[in-house]
């Protein structure tokens, strides 16, 4: 009788802590995990690794990746949010003249780090301007918590920092109670396997940091088991994506995306009756 073609984690090269991490988990399920790309052509493939690698190995290895809408931060309800959150694009974020904090929707845009500017001047110009970015006020977390979530609900987690500085540590009540008050909001509006920062507030409360895509986000003190489970979800066969997350695939995610920016400026620039 022939033996059964193991399912494979591709990783991204050079592997990072949590891509080792979550090697052994999927190695102790009986998968084959491998940074060749090769080695996986013709096999069920489901990857953990970088945006711009993911692009080019998505179509020859039938890849479905799923991401939040890049607006998603700007339709989280007010009082989870406790900052003002807009969607424009990098040359309109230019002309800012005010105190602002600008970041790319998500990790695909490496070149623009997420930062405070005192302005739009500083931002970069080797960027095209049509590049979205997210611009919202200022706030100061002063500790910041990761949570892997799966069909709405948090699998695991961890504290990643304090006060700005790399600190991971387990969740804790708070953070967890905070989490699924959230989602309880916004699930519908997610992929079902993603990633949801949250942080406290050094003014006090709760409020959603970003959501993100898993197959691109460390566990830190996470359970790499739970946050296997996560990224195999997130980033497996294309053919397998249910149709309510179709709308997630990264592709769709990016037409959409344009689209809604295409429709904004037609509604700008219509003249006014």
């Amino acid at each position: 009788m022939e033996a059964r073609t193991p399912p494979v984690l591709l990783l991204s090269a050079p592997r990072t802590s949590t891509g080792e991490l979550l090697a052994r988990a999927a190695a102790w399920r009986g998968y084959e995990v491998t940074d060749r790309a090769v080695s996986a052509e013709g096999r069920r493939v489901h990857w953990y690794g970088g945006p711009r690698a993911a692009a080019r190995l998505a179509g020859p290895l039938g890849l479905g990746l799923l991401e939040p809408a890049d607006d998603w931060l700007t339709r989280v309800p007010d009082p989870l949010l406790r900052r003002r959150v807009r969607l424009t694009t990098l040359a309109e974020a230019r002309a800012l003249r005010e105190r602002a904090f600008v970041k790319p929707p998500s990790a695909k845009i490496d070149l623009l780090p997420a930062a405070v500017h005192e302005d739009g001047t500083g931002l970069p110009s080797g960027l095209d301007g049509s590049t979205p970015v997210l611009v919202s006020g200022v706030v100061e977390f002063t500790a910041e918590y990761r949570l892997f979530v799966l069909d709405g609900t948090v699998l695991t987690g961890s504290r990643y920092a304090v006060c700005g500085r790399l600190d991971p540590a387990p969740l804790d009540a708070g953070s967890l109670a905070f989490g699924r008050t959230v989602l309880e909001a916004t699930a519908g509006g997610l992929p079902s396997a993603v990633c949801l920062d949250i942080g406290r507030l050094a003014a006090g409360g709760w409020a959603v940091v970003e959501a993100n895509m898993a197959w691109f986000a460390h566990c830190y003190a996470a359970e790499p088991e739970r946050v296997l489970d996560t990224v195999l979800r997130a980033a497996g066969p294309i053919a397998a994506v249910a149709s309510r997350d179709r709308p997630y695939l990264r592709g769709e995610v990016e037409e959409r995306g344009a689209d809604r920016e295409r429709g904004r400026l037609q509604e700008r620039a219509a003249p006014s009756v």
